[in-house]
Order: structure tokens, then sequence, then C-alpha cells
């Protein structure tokens, strides 16, 4: 079986370790970096691998498999969409990305293709850490209490990423991995930023999870030395993962607590070192991204896992945005469709498949779509609205309650429906609202305005800044002040022309009769 063949972009201060893995691996084929003083370290690498500074060569060349994004954080999310796009499997580094709206995305159109999404949180391919787990469910801690992480160290500063998202994702994973993978029920975050105004160096998270577990995580690169520790305390017993001690990562203390006349006394024991095998977690998670590819398995590290690691950041920086407010994290529940984080979707049960919100749109409950929808930015759905599958409402159209868009309906930006035919600000008419209907594959130009209480035909066409005053028939090309006919369109979206009694689109070639309700499909024997 062919080898899958590897891009890594982003070959720098972290890059070259993935770079060094998947060489030794045999597996590496292009390595891609914006700086050619970065790709020249790289001279040691055999001659027939690759090296360029253009990544749209690495999506368009069919011999590469799988990219593994090595970028600025701030990076992630677009080279990861692309490559997705592009039909890559994607391993990126973490976070995700930088917003859990853009991890749903790229979660959402990994599961859509059918790619490898694998996000690159260390710890999860530690074999201590591993290890560590193992004793979790085995019970050899007894039930777990509390858990506790410091990842302290003198620098890498950063400047388009705080603490918080630079050095705590690993333990934040690590974590949810320890408490069956569920979100905490409520977390407070309090940092403080020192060198760099609205970047906290130092942060210090508290988090309460189901079964009375807690946590606390404290991230700083303004420290003395450098430390990665993590403890684990449980009924039974505790137990420490120290990933800067070369000799005793991971070590359980037998202690317990024991009542003398009821006063809470320690019995200590002497620390005992876990044995687990010496592999390098780094080589763990390349292979795992390798095997993943050839078998189309789910990474241990997979985009799910990651995004819930997400949203725990997010809520995070909203708590210390609020000075350590106590914040509940939104829920790892995953939509089958796109909501931007700016967007308000009141009621997520009614929208379909694929469908995709974008900024600072409000959905109101009630709304229910069908699959693959697109709603612009600044769009307004108001309660009770129906929409079909296909639909593309564009910029700033606001559909009020009453309005039915049937499927493949386009709405063009600022179009507007209305709902009352005669509306006073202090009189409430809700009573009075008349519906409007958009028929199958109708379109409607932008900044037009559809009066309300009529019916826009299958595959009419009304006009850019047209006023739509009377049902318009099917097929119908409408546009002026009020809007008027001025001929017909085809399914196809091109105006047809009148030959032998019928109407004729020039493009596909349909043909169309007339009737009352506009115009219907010829019969197959009259074409």
């Amino acid at each position: 079986m062919k080898s899958s063949q590897i891009a890594v972009v982003g070959a720098g201060y972290w890059g070259k370790n993935l770079v060094r893995n998947f060489s030794e691996l045999g597996v590496l084929h292009t390595i891609c970096d914006a700086s050619t003083t970065t790709l020249d370290k790289h001279s040691s690498l055999p001659t027939d691998i690759r090296r360029t500074t253009d990544f749209q060569s690495v999506l368009s060349d069919s011999a590469i498999d799988g990219v593994v994004i090595v970028t600025p954080a701030a990076t992630h999310y677009s080279l990861a969409l692309q490559a997705l796009h592009a039909d890559k499997d994607v391993f990126v580094e973490k976070p995700l990305a930088l917003t859990a709206a853009e991890g749903s995305h790229l979660v959402h159109e990994a599961q859509e293709r059918n790619r490898i999404l694998l996000v690159g949180h260390l710890l999860e391919y530690h074999p201590a850490l591993t290890a560590l787990r193992e004793m979790l469910r085995a019970g050899d801690l007894g039930k777990l209490l509390y858990v506790y992480s410091n990842r302290l160290n003198l620098g890498k500063f950063r400047t388009e990423e705080n603490i918080l998202w630079s050095f705590a994702p690993h333990d934040i994973a690590a974590m949810l991995g320890m408490v069956g993978d569920v979100l905490p029920t409520r977390l407070s975050a309090h940092g403080s930023a020192y060198l760099n105004a609205d970047i906290a160096d130092v942060t210090l998270t508290n988090m309460e999870f189901p079964n009375d577990v807690r946590a606390h995580i404290f991230v700083s690169w303004l420290h003395p030395f450098k430390e990665h520790r993590l403890v684990v305390v449980g009924s039974q017993g505790m137990a420490e993962f120290a990933d800067t001690d070369p000799d005793h990562k991971l070590e359980v203390y037998d202690h317990q607590v024991k009542w003398v006349d009821g006063v809470p006394t320690p019995v200590k024991a002497n620390p005992r070192t876990v044995a687990y095998p010496d592999i390098e977690p780094l080589r763990n998670e390349c292979q795992d991204f390798l095997h993943c590819i050839r078998d189309r398995s789910v990474p241990v590290s997979s985009g799910s896992r990651a995004l819930k690691v997400l949203q725990v950041l997010q809520s995070c920086q909203k708590s210390l945005d609020r000075h350590g407010e106590w914040v509940v994290p939104a829920t790892a529940k995953e939509r089958s469709f796109f909501a931007h984080e700016s967007a308000i979707v009141e009621d997520p049960q009614g929208i379909g498949k694929r469908t995709k919100i974008w900024h600072f749109t409000h959905v109101m409950p009630g709304v229910t779509t069908g699959v693959d929808c697109i709603f612009g930015q600044n769009v307004f759905v108001a309660k009770n609205v129906q929409v079909g599958n296909g639909v593309r409402v564009q910029n700033n159209v606001s559909l009020f309650e009453g309005v039915v868009l049937e499927d493949d309906v386009f709405c063009g930006p600022s179009c507007v429906f209305t709902n009352v035919v005669n509306p006073r600000s202090n009189i409430v008419r809700r009573d009075e609202f008349k519906p409007t209907v958009v028929k199958r594959g109708a379109s409607i130009g932008a900044n037009a305005v559809i009066v309300c209480g009529h019916t826009i035909g299958e595959h009419a066409f009304v006009g850019a800044g047209s006023v739509v005053t009377h049902d318009v028939p099917a097929h119908a090309l409408v546009y002026g002040n009020p809007a008027r006919g001025h001929g017909w369109m085809c399914a196809c979206g091109v105006e047809l022309a009148r030959m032998n009694g019928q109407w004729r689109c020039p493009t596909c070639g349909s043909r169309y009769n007339e009737a009352d309700s506009g115009l219907t499909p010829a019969p197959e024997d009259s074409q």
C-alpha cells in the first residue's frame, strides 16, 4: 500500500519538530513556509522533499494526502478550511481556531467532506497521561475529586494570543478527558497583562464539573523557571504528572485521610513511580494522523474533542473579560449547521443541516429551515418564518412573520418584506399579519420591496429596486414601481423568447406554455 504523503505548512519554531517526525517516518512530501530563510534551515532534508512559499500549490498538488498546519493561531481557521475544501486531510496545531463558531465550522466541513481533522493537543498523546487515565478508569485512585495543573515558563511571549490560548489548551484537553469529555458546569478565569495591553501574561482558571469534580489551571509565561505539572486527587490516592521531571514523570501517592477522634488526619505514603512506554508524544501524534488517513478512523485528538476545548477557552476568555465572573459554557452538543459566533439562533432545533448563518444575523424562535440554506450578514428572521431547502438570503434582509420561502428561493441584498398593509406605531396589528409566499425557485433582486399578502410564483424574477403590489405569475419577469410584467424567465434564470407559439429558453432549450397562473413546462411530446 502506498504511503500517505504529507505537507507541513509552517516550518519554524514548532513546525520544525513536525518536519523532523514526518521526514523520519518517510512520508514528508513538501514543506511550506512564507519565509525562504526558514525553508533554508531545512537543507539537510532529502533533496526530493519539495520546498515552497506558495500554500495554494500545496492545495493543488494531488500527490499530497494530508496537510499539517503549524502557523500562528490566527491563521488556523482560514488555512484549515482551505485545506478541507481542497479535499485534504488536516492536522492543525492547537488551538483549532480562535472562536467556537469557527471551530464548529471546521468540524462540520470535515464531517461533510469525510476528511480527517486532527488537532495538536500534544498531551493527548503522552504515554504517561495515557497511563494516568487508565488508572482513573480502573478506579486505582478511587473517585475523582480534584485536578490542578501548572504550566509555567519564561516566554515565549505572543502578540496574537494571550497566555490562556497559548498554554492552557493542553491542560483543558487533558482534564476534559479525565472527566468523561463533559464541559464544566461553570468556570471563572482571572488574569493580568503586564507586557502588552489586553494580552494576559498570567491566568488562573477555576472549573466545576458534574459529580462535584473541581479543577484549576495556572498558566504563565512570566515565571522564573519552567514547570509543567498536573496533579490528580482521588478518594483513594493521588497522582502527579511532572512533564519537566526527566526521571519521575508519573508518580502515585497512596496518601489517605483517616478520621481520628472526629478530626481528619493525613496518612502519608512514599510515592511510587509508574512505568509507561518510552515513546515521543509527537511521534505518537504523527503516527495517529497517518493511521487515520489510511484507515479513515477517528483521531485520538479529533476535531470534535478539540471543539469542546475551544468552547471552554472561549468561556474562559469571556470570564477573563468580565474580571473573573462565573460563566456557564455553551452546550457541547455539535450542531448540524454553522452559526457565526455573533449570530443569535434562539431555537436551533428548527435549523436544517449544512445551513450557514453569518455575522450579526438573528433567528427568532419557531423558525424552520430546510437543508443547505445560507443567511448572510445582518439578516433578521422573525418567529414562525418557514424556509425551504437551498434558500439564499443575502445581507440586510428582514423576513417578518408570515413569510414563507419555498425551496431554492433567492433573496437579494436589502430586499424588504412587509407583513402589515397599514402600520401605525400606536396600534398593535399582530392579528392582521398577511402571509407572503415565495414559490420554489423564485428570485428577488436587491432592494426590492414585497408588499405583504401576495404570492411570487415559481421561478419568477423580481428586478432590483422593484415594488411588488400584486401576485406575480410563475416564471414572470417583473420590475418597476409598481412592478409590472416585462417578459418571462426560464427555471435556469435566462429570459425566454417567443417561438412558434411557445416560450423557449435560448440557453437550455426548455419550452413553456402560457396558463392563467403564468407559464408551465410544455409536455415532452410537444418538444
